[in-house]
């Protein structure tokens, strides 16, 4: 059994409604009145289902209403009941939460066979409204939240001499701050200012365009300028031809070098000349990650997670099996960081979203433990990270 509410003012359509067989539609006045009007059908009936009829408005009405419904009602069927709907329009309400349309003069058998299909394919339609939100609202379980609080306090009043004498030689070797902050992006693509000691020059992140031949992780079969101009000459009859002001390419080619620059979402220079001497030392034996024990202590990340990303690498990463990383909270250390520390090879930047994506789907206090113990155990790294 499925609970049915409408909410709009067209005459005839409540008429037809009324006459549908076997179910019977309750009508709401408004839409925060349909709120109410689904909580008292589903105590009546036992049913937890609610398909919502709404008939379209205005847009900029109509959205504020849905937006409504779908936080009251994560779990309701929103159907929009409108004879004409502009391509321009589709996109929003679609990106409201509305799930199906009808038309606005439909028949008693149209709208009937609606609602059957809703009927037998319940279990399956209002289970995905289910967890579409569960995954908008994800939370950190709470053995993770207090393991966090209390490591991280306890972490911060040990280890507070380190923190002054680091503070004091940042100072003494180069101008500029003691901390480091950036944006970065952690579970449910939540964006927070993430800290760490400054390792580096204070110009660095200007200077890193003249560094990108050193980048680890980049793809030695992405080339300049030139490599684009010069591929017109390359293209074959059948290829699209893209031309701009500056170069001329084909379509294929275009999109080859769009999918390297994918790849290299990931950024790191080998022996990075941007980076002072006292940050090697801090960087070498993990100092300068330290003050991301208030970012744990505030709850914008854990000890345990995923490498919290800067914002131009994570809007690479939102393909369906890139998501699953954003399930886990950004992390001091974690997963990539115990298979790369002490070794003195390579991981691609592949391997490392697929250690993270692997850490988002399997993450528990047991794999916590063991991260942690192998973090330890290889306190002292052999890259200058």
């Amino acid at each position: 059994m499925i609970n049915v509410v409408f909410l709009g003012t067209n005459s005839a359509l409540k008429d037809r409604l009324s006459l549908l067989p076997g179910i019977t539609v309750l009508f709401a006045m408004n839409y925060k009145d349909v709120v109410r009007v689904c909580k008292q059908a589903v105590s009546s009936t036992g049913s937890n289902n609610c398909v919502i009829l709404y008939e379209k408005r205005s847009l900029n009405e109509d959205i504020t209403a849905i937006t409504y419904l779908r936080k009251k009602r994560p779990n309701g069927y929103l159907i929009l009941m409108a004879d004409i709907i502009d391509n321009s329009e589709r996109s929003s309400y679609l990106s409201s939460g509305i799930n199906d349309t009808l038309a606005l003069n439909a028949s008693i058998s149209e709208i009937a066979q609606k609602l059957e299909f809703i009927r037998k394919k319940k279990e399956q339609l209002f289970a995905n409204q289910t967890s579409k939100e569960q995954i908008l609202t994800f939370q950190i379980p709470l053995w993770k939240r207090i393991f966090d609080v209390v490591f991280s306090s306890v972490s911060l009043i040990v280890l507070s001499p380190v923190f002054l004498l680091t503070a004091i030689a940042i100072k003494l070797e180069s101008k500029g701050p003691i901390w480091y902050t950036s944006k970065r992006v952690g579970s449910n693509y939540k964006i927070f200012d993430f800290l760490k000691f400054r390792s580096m020059y204070v110009d660095a992140d200007k200077r890193l365009k003249e560094f990108e031949k050193l980048n680890q992780y980049s793809d030695d079969s992405a080339d300049d300028d030139s490599h684009v101009q010069s591929s017109s000459t390359m293209a074959s009859e059948e290829d699209v031809m893209l031309i701009s002001d500056d170069f001329i390419i084909s379509e294929r080619e275009l999109s080859s070098q769009r999918a390297i620059q994918q790849k290299n979402a990931f950024v790191k220079l080998e022996n990075d000349p941007r980076i002072t001497r006292v940050g090697r030392f801090i960087r070498k034996y993990s100092i300068d990650e330290l003050p991301q024990l208030v970012n744990i202590l505030k709850g914008d990340m854990s000890v345990v997670g995923n490498r919290p990303l800067p914002l131009y690498e994570a809007e690479l990463l939102t393909d369906d099996e890139s998501i699953d990383r954003f399930i886990a909270p950004a992390g001091l250390t974690g997963l990539w960081q115990v298979e790369k520390r002490g070794d003195s090879g390579k991981l691609s930047a592949d391997e490392r979203k697929q250690l993270d994506i692997t850490y988002g789907r399997t993450y528990s206090f047991a794999l916590d433990m063991k991260i942690i113990f192998r973090t330890l155990t290889a306190f002292v790294q052999k890259e200058n990270v």
